[in-house]
């Protein structure tokens, strides 16, 4: 089969390969890929940034949203079978969703959400996971509280403010001019624009931030929370208990020290900090199709690529040009 592979890592190591159909489990079903999305976290594993902690051997397939249909099931799998159209973002050490086929575990895979396409369903098993695990899992969000979302309009912000909302919170974001409209279109109550005011000198008391860029702006979302309010970052520094969840817990202490400067910030300004680094399931992505069937989600893209052209997707989006989720297609 034709797949694209990390080489090695470091920069512009993508290149098409052709490799052996998966092999299959007895808890895995075979999927013929129709289409996957291209995540920051792609260009992280990429560039070596979790290597210590998610040990990929060069070389190994990038790609961790799939959408495509059931051409094989293990011996030991039920509620499954071939011809089924289904959706899944694998777990780590078994991604790989830039190829022509994938064996995914069963517990990873939901079916598909029967009114998106395969082009829109592939684009969003990640954020969704990711939004309904920073909200529901971490933050525990009630109706009337007050979620702060940076950058609305990309993949991650715009399903946030989307399942932000459906909980019943009041729902702020960041966006370009440009993109006002369309943020307040997706369900936000207020939207600062970025290019024209700093967010946290007009915005506080906030029970929940969802941080997707770092930096300053993480150092800023703290200080926009209300007491005992929770900043959560996508993008880190990762914590002690990340190093738990990928199964390298003797790392927890280089956790700790690397995000050592935010949560003693969060502590002197009566906060809290959490690193979240989502995890695969199945039976989330079934929940979150019935949200996406019924009209309460949906997805934003911002264009589609043909699969020989994935390092060219790739490129799009590490250039910043993406308002959406980018997909490629078979």
């Amino acid at each position: 089969m034709k797949a694209f592979t990390v080489a090695r890592y470091g920069a512009d190591t993508v290149q098409p390969s052709e490799l052996p159909a998966p092999p299959v489990g007895p808890r895995d079903v075979l999927v013929d890929v129709r289409a996957a999305s291209v995540n920051p976290l792609d260009t992280m594993l990429r560039k070596g940034e979790f290597k210590q902690l998610l040990k990929y051997r060069p070389p190994f397939v990038l790609g961790h949203d799939v959408a495509g249909v059931v051409t094989q099931v293990g011996a030991d799998v039920r509620g499954f079978a071939v011809g089924d159209e289904v959706w899944s973002r694998p777990r780590d050490l078994r991604i790989g969703t830039f190829a022509e086929l994938i064996a995914i575990d069963a517990d990873d895979v939901a079916l598909k959400p029967r009114s998106l396409s395969f082009a829109e369903a592939g684009a969003v098993p990640l954020v969704s996971l990711a939004a309904w695990q920073a909200l529901v899992d971490v933050a525990d969000v009630q109706p009337g509280q007050k979620v702060l979302v940076h950058a609305g309009a990309g993949g991650l912000g715009s399903t946030v403010v989307q399942l932000a909302r459906h909980l019943g919170a009041h729902v702020a974001t960041t966006a370009s001019t440009k993109d006002l409209d369309k943020v307040r279109g997706l369900g936000a109550h207020e939207v600062v624009d970025y290019t024209q005011q700093d967010f946290s000198e007009v915005l506080g008391g906030y029970d929940v931030v969802l941080d997707s860029l770092g930096g300053a702006n993480l150092d800023k979302s703290l200080a926009v929370l209300a007491p005992g309010g929770l900043a959560i970052s996508v993008v880190g520094p990762p914590d002690p208990a990340f190093a738990r969840q990928v199964g390298q817990p003797l790392f927890a202490p280089v956790m700790a020290l690397l995000s050592r400067k935010v949560r003693r910030r969060a502590k002197k300004l009566g906060v809290r900090y959490s690193f979240l680094f989502m995890h695969a399931s199945g039976a989330q992505l079934a929940t979150l199709a019935g949200l996406y069937d019924d009209g309460t989600l949906r997805p934003v893209l911002d264009r589609t690529f043909p699969f020989d052209q994935t390092p060219e997707a790739m490129a799009y989006v590490e250039q910043g040009k993406a308002r959406g989720k980018v997909v490629v297609t078979r």
